[in-house]
Order: structure tokens, then C-alpha cells, then sequence
């Protein structure tokens, strides 16, 4: 591969799901100089489209008369630095994925538009005169958001306040920013460099150990699974490890697996370290995403917190990579390009020559097999930081006993108990809306989602029916689809009958519930949290969004309404999945000076993975699953690849994947196992009918060599034209 002045052909990958480059001639009137990482518009059939340099050359496959021009090379030098070229190929190869599709992922939604790589100067605001001099209690009845900014830039001080730190506070900052500059109260000033940083907490002594391990590690690569129970102060080994990195000029990724954690941990970096800290992630406006894209591109940003996709975010003096609660499901990408980011950071920080940090509470059980082996250094955390004590957990069985909107008589007692006592309690349900079915009563029938092999679930507030898997919704019958009864009953309890049920059984304290329907508008997830935080809401209710990474002080109990939904699922993920979760929400508990409590209600006490979970903790529970999973040859003891395809009519899917499991039979390395083809667990979604084929293997290579074989194959299928199919490597849910 070479590039300059004088090579004439670039080869281009193209945002398509087709696999390879595509090759176009320069355009007619640039006398740059091109290099791999730049943007190139090009043709492509009828449409422009913006594409990434990755290579250029003298020669071409196809005859230079059949070569179109490349519109324009947008960039003056590449955007994307060499060790991310690297990676993408290297993840197109692994997830055999085309390479336009997944350079596309790497871009940020403006740079993929073709807009230009500007970034707009940094910005700060500080208190006038007249802004220090006004009551900023006496605004707060007038316009909240206002006082809340004046607020925030009379902490600062003559530092003033900077954009980013408003971003992390969500909502239409910008608009009362405005307002406050036309009052006089607000006006521009250079942002600072650095902060004062404040007085550290004192470590215990497995905290100290595990902070000199990975400060050993920080001139060279490895790999260290930061193993700690919840409470433990795995964010304070991130904070002294960081700020040793900082000292050496170097930049830092860490990556959450929510948006509804980037503000809570951006806060506490902001008030701890040094430098420019930027976010990443999908609730900003694609002007603010590029603004902090280019700026750990540009080596402006010294830490750089994201999601998932900001894995892909150049860096200029690279030196940590932070993977903050590593087993989250959120870090693998469910369609499209279906890469993980946990698993590609191990490898961007092995080519890079840095560390990267595994921290959970309860790690997934591949990470803990690399322990096992060896390739990961295991630094464990043991006991609860500071005063706080592990918290205690009790069975309520919930055979024959009298349920209120899922609440068992014994929980509501405790939680009015801990109210009396001052506490904050915590409930959790992973079901949102009021009812998961509306049933009659009459006929037994029930409403159904007419695209999916599922319920709808009713809302009441919205007074409407909505389907969680594929988006569908209507409004609420009035009378039954098949007898025309009028006798229509909610069936199951939802978020939403939860909050009501609880209004009414505690009158006067404040409740918030935190689920996807209540944080919707931009803003209000940093509000609820904020209102968790601080003590005002005194119950708390929701589903997952809640339960993830959360540091709220004042909860001294924590009720699971239904610990069955995953003992008996289908997928062989569930035991595990369910084992995170508990042990995750039960973590919220007593995590200050206040001892913690935790019900979880069951029709199964007895279940082996709950008195497992009971008597011995996460890491017993652990240990089973593993000896399950290697007498079973399951992950991480073998390795999967999912095949699926989806189609209007119901046989085209099977029909695809039966000439696709002849195709990988003649193929396939004689190690690779091949089982199906079967409907999907569930086989209609969103009007399309599903099935899939899964390959399985005890070694990678020979599942990849198959994989490669196969993908060329599948597209000279015919039955191919007639359904939308992708591969899997790796998968993470077997839905």
C-alpha cells in the first residue's frame, strides 16, 4: 500500500453492507496528498456517499475506463489515527462484517454527513457582577434552569463554568444560558486547564494493593480484572490509576455501559482530576459529539468517558483504557455490526501497548475464565470501603401469601419500619407500564401485538397498548377482540401500577420511579437520580436503569418484587444474567454508614441458584456455572456463531438457513459443530418471521476459517435475495 502526491487509485470503504473496498480514481482537479484515514466522497450508484481511505494504489482490478472519480477528499490529513485503522480491520475480519459498515460506526454522525472536522473553541461562563449581586433562590421560582446555572458558575468561581460540565447536567442547558448572558448575569471567560483538586479518601489495604498492581502495568500492556463486591471503591482505584497516567501526559478512555451512568461518573472526575474531561455518547446533539470527539483526537481531552461506541475514539497520547462494569450486556452491539466493545478495547490496548482495567462487582464468566488461565491479572476486592457493611439478605416466599400490586405484607411492614427509621428504600421490578396484559375476563382473550409473538403491554398514563419488542402500539379496547365483553382486567403488575400502589399505601413521601417511559425527555434521568441522591425521594422504584453502578448513600433497604423472571429462561446466559442482577440491585443497599437490608420475593426459595447466591456470594455462584458450562462445552469453554435471517414470509427464513447449514457442512472445518436450522425463541418480531443456525467450536480458528468460507458462499445463495440474514460471532442473548 503506498500513498502520496502521485497515487491515482484509492481504495474506499463505502457506509454498504458489501464486503471489500471499492476502488475510485482521484478526483480529476486534487494535487493533495491522500493517506489512509481520510474521508473521500464518492458515487456510489445513484447516491453520493462519504466513505474512508484505507489504502491507495497504482493498479486496479477492473479496467480504468470502468474506475468513476472520487468526488472529493474532504479531510487535509486523516481523521482517523493508524492504530484505529488497524482496529477496524482487524473487528471486520473477527466479526465478519463488511468494512464500509464498520468504518461508518467509527465516525461520528456529522463526520459521516460529510460536514467538516471543526470544532468549535472551548467555552466557559462566570458569574458579573450584577450576577453574583442577584438571589438565586428568588430566580429559582421564576426559571429553575436558570438558578440552577448560576448555581453551578457560582461554585466555579472565577474559573467559571464550562459547556461540558453543562451538557452532564442534560436538558435545553444551552437556551437558559442564553437568557442569563441577555440578563448581564452571565458572560464568556477563558476555561480552565486544571482544577484544584480536593482531599482524597484513605484506602484500605486491598485497595492500595490493587492501585500499585495496575500503576505497575501503566508503561506496558496488560490486562486486569478489577474483581470487587459492590460498594468496594472500585471507582476510587479508577481515580488514583488515573491521575497517575495524567501525571505522565497521557490520555485516558473509559467507557460505562448506560448514558444514565456517564453524568454520575463525569461529576465525580470532574471534582477529582485534572485536565479536560469530555463525554461521549448518544444524548448529545451531533455538534456536541464531534466537539468531544475531535478533541481526544487532537490530544485537547485528557479523559474521555463514553459508551460503547466511543471504544472507536482516536486518541493522541494514549495510556488507559477503563472498562467500567464489564459484564454489561450494553457492551455488545445487538445489530448491525454486532461487535463487543469490552472484548475490542483488550485488543486496541494490546496494539497500543497500554493497560486496560476490568472493573465489576460481578464479572461475566469469560472474563473470570481468562483469570483462570491467566491471561488477566485478578486483583480482588473483597469487603465493602470505608465503614460500610455488606448488607443482609433474606427469602420472602411468596407462596399463599396476599399480594398487593406485587407487594407481599411483610415487605410493605419493613419498608414502613425503615421510612419511621429515616431510611430510603429501593424497589425494583424490570417490568415498565402498568400491566404486561390486559386480559378478559370473560373469554380468556388477550391483547396481542399483531407484528410479534408477544403481549402488548398497557401503559395508563399514555391510556395506551405498546409493544416492548418491536415499538407497535394503539390505544386501549374498550371491549374484547373476540366476545365483545366490556369486562377487560389488568393482569401482572408494571412500574407504573407500582407507583400508584405505593401513593396510596405512603401518602406523603416522595416517590420517584425510574424506568424508560419516565426518563424520556432529555434531562430527566439526571433529575430523578438527582432526587435519589439527595435523599428528597425517600422510595425509589424501577427497573435495570436503576439497578446499574448507582451510588445512592441514603438506601438502607432494597426490595426485588420478582426474582423468578430468569431462573428458567432458555438461554443458558439467564443463570448468570439473573446472578449479576441480584447481586447488582442488592449492592445499593447500606452503602453509607447505614446498615443495608434485602428482600427478594420468590415462589421458589428453594432454587439452587438463589441459596447458592444466599449462603456463599457471587463467586461461588461462579464457580458452578463454570463446572455447568464445561461439562456442557459452552462459552466460554467453546466458542458460537449465530447465523440468523428474518423474512415477511414464514419458510423463507428456514429455507435460507437449511441451504446455508448445506453450504457450512461442505465448508466447514470438521471441528466446527452445526446445529439447526430452528425458529428463533421468538419467531415473529416486529411482522418478521426469525430463525437461526448456530456453529459452535472448542478452538476459534477453525470456527473462523469456516466463517470466512461461508460468508463468500452465502451470497450466491438464491434463497438469499428472499430474506435479510446476519452473522453473529460471539453472541451474547440466543433471542
Amino acid at each position: 500500500m503506498t500513498a502520496g502526491r502521485n497515487a491515482t487509485i484509492l481504495q474506499v470503504a463505502v457506509p454498504c453492507p458489501i464486503p471489500g473496498t471499492f476502488d475510485y480514481r482521484a478526483p480529476a482537479d486534487f494535487t493533495g496528498t491522500v493517506a489512509p484515514g481520510q474521508r473521500v466522497q464518492v458515487p456510489f450508484g445513484r447516491r453520493q456517499v462519504v466513505g474512508v481511505l484505507v489504502g491507495c494504489s497504482d493498479t486496479s482490478a477492473l479496467p480504468e475506463n470502468k474506475l468513476r472519480r472520487a468526488t472529493a477528499i474532504l479531510d487535509e490529513s486523516p481523521l482517523l489515527s493508524a492504530d484505529v485503522l488497524e482496529l477496524a480491520r482487524w473487528a471486520a475480519d473477527y466479526y465478519h462484517h463488511p468494512i464500509g459498515e464498520v468504518f461508518a460506526t467509527l465516525l461520528p454522525t456529522a463526520l459521516r454527513q460529510g460536514k467538516p472536522a471543526r470544532r468549535r473553541p472551548p467555552e466557559a461562563w462566570r458569574l458579573t457582577e450584577a450576577g453574583r449581586a442577584i438571589s438565586i433562590a428568588s430566580l429559582g421560582r421564576r426559571a429553575p434552569r436558570q438558578a440552577a446555572l448560576l448555581e453551578q458558575a457560582a461554585d466555579a468561581a472565577a474559573e467559571g463554568v464550562t459547556a461540558e460540565t453543562l451538557r452532564d447536567t442534560g436538558g435545553d442547558w444551552r437556551t437558559a444560558l442564553n437568557a442569563l448572558v441577555e440578563k448581564g448575569l452571565l458572560e464568556a471567560c477563558p476555561p480552565p486547564r486544571t482544577r484544584p483538586t480536593p482531599e482524597r479518601p484513605s484506602l484500605n489495604e486491598e485497595q492500595q494493593a490493587a492501585c500499585d498492581a495496575l500503576m505497575d502495568m501503566v508503561e506496558s500492556h496488560g490486562v486486569a480484572l478489577l474483581d470487587g463486591v459492590t460498594g468496594s471503591g472500585k471507582t476510587e482505584v479508577y481515580l488514583r490509576v488515573i491521575a497517575d497516567v495524567l501525571q505522565r501526559d497521557r490520555q485516558v478512555l473509559v467507557l460505562v455501559p448506560e448514558i444514565g451512568l456517564t453524568p454520575q461518573l463525569v461529576r465525580r472526575f470532574r471534582q477529582r482530576l485534572p485536565g479536560r474531561l469530555v463525554s461521549l455518547h448518544s444524548g448529545l446533539s451531533d455538534g456536541e459529539r464531534l466537539d468531544a470527539w475531535l478533541a481526544a483526537a487532537t490530544g485537547e481531552a485528557d479523559v474521555i468517558v463514553g459508551t460503547r461506541s466511543a471504544l472507536f475514539t482516536p486518541l493522541a497520547r494514549p495510556g488507559l483504557l477503563v472498562i467500567d462494569e464489564e459484564h454489561d450486556l450494553s457492551f455488545k452491539q445487538q445489530d448491525g455490526f454486532r461487535y463487543h466493545a469490552r472484548d475490542l478495547a483488550v485488543v486496541r490496548a494490546r496494539r497500543l501497548g497500554v493497560p486496560v482495567v476490568l472493573g465489576s462487582a460481578t464479572p461475566a464468566m469469560e472474563s473470570l475464565h481468562n483469570a483462570e488461565r491467566g491471561r488477566y491479572q485478578h486483583l480482588r476486592l473483597t469487603r465493602r470501603a470505608g465503614v460500610a457493611q455488606p448488607p443482609t439478605v433474606h427469602l420472602l416466599d411468596l407462596r399463599g401469601q396476599r399480594l398487593t400490586a406485587g407487594l407481599s405484607e411483610p415487605l410493605i411492614a419493613r419498608m414502613r419500619k425503615n421510612l419511621e427509621e429515616g431510611g430510603q428504600s429501593l424497589l425494583f421490578l424490570n417490568r415498565r407500564g402498568y400491566a404486561p396484559v390486559l386480559l378478559c375476563h370473560d373469554c380468556g382473550w388477550v391483547a396481542e401485538c399483531p407484528r410479534c409473538d408477544a403481549r402488548l403491554t398497557w401503559h395508563q398514563a399514555a391510556n395506551r397498548l405498546r409493544c416492548h419488542h418491536c415499538g407497535h402500539e394503539t390505544m386501549v379496547h374498550r371491549q374484547c377482540g373476540d366476545c365483545g365483553s366490556i369486562d377487560l382486567r389488568p393482569i401482572g403488575q408494571g412500574t407504573e401500577q407500582l407507583e400508584q400502589t405505593l401513593e396510596s399505601l405512603f401518602p406523603d413521601v416522595p416517590i420517584a420511579r425510574i424506568d424508560r417511559d419516565s426518563t424520556r425527555r432529555k434531562g430527566a434521568m439526571e433529575h430523578l437520580l438527582a432526587r435519589a441522591r439527595s435523599g428528597e425521594a425517600r422510595i425509589l422504584l424501577g427497573t435495570q436503569m436503576l439497578a446499574k453502578g448507582h451510588h445512592l448513600p441514603d438506601v438502607s433497604l432494597v426490595g426485588l418484587l420478582d426474582c423468578d423472571q430468569g431462573l428458567f429462561g432458555t438461554d443458558f446466559h439467564g443463570s448468570e444474567r439473573m446472578a449479576q442482577l441480584i447481586t447488582q440491585v442488592s449492592g445499593r443497599a447500606g452503602r453509607a454508614q447505614r446498615p443495608g437490608e434485602v428482600l427478594l420475593q420468590t415462589h421458589h426459595p428453594e432454587h439452587p441458584l438463589l441459596q447458592l447466591l444466599l449462603r456463599d456470594g457471587y463467586p461461588a455462584f461462579a464457580r458452578a456455572c463454570m463446572e455447568e458450562r464445561a461439562a456442557a462445552l459452552l462459552p466460554p469453554f467453546s466458542h458460537l456463531a449465530l447465523l440468523r435471517a428474518e423474512a415477511v414470509q414464514p419458510e423463507a427464513p428456514r429455507q435460507f438457513l437449511q441451504a446455508a447449514r448445506e453450504l457450512a457442512a461442505s465448508v466447514a472445518a470438521r471441528e466446527v459443530g452445526i446445529m439447526g436450522p430452528v425458529p428463533a425463541p421468538m419467531e415473529r418480531r416486529a411482522g418478521r418471521y426469525r430463525a437461526q443456525l448456530l456453529l459452535q467450536c472448542r478452538t476459534r480458528k477453525p470456527l473462523h476459517i469456516t466463517l470466512s468460507r461461508l460468508g463468500e458462499a452465502l451470497q450466491t445463495l438464491s434463497a438469499a435475495r428472499r430474506v435479510r440474514w446476519s452473522l453473529d460471532v460471539d453472541p451474547q442473548e440466543m433471542i
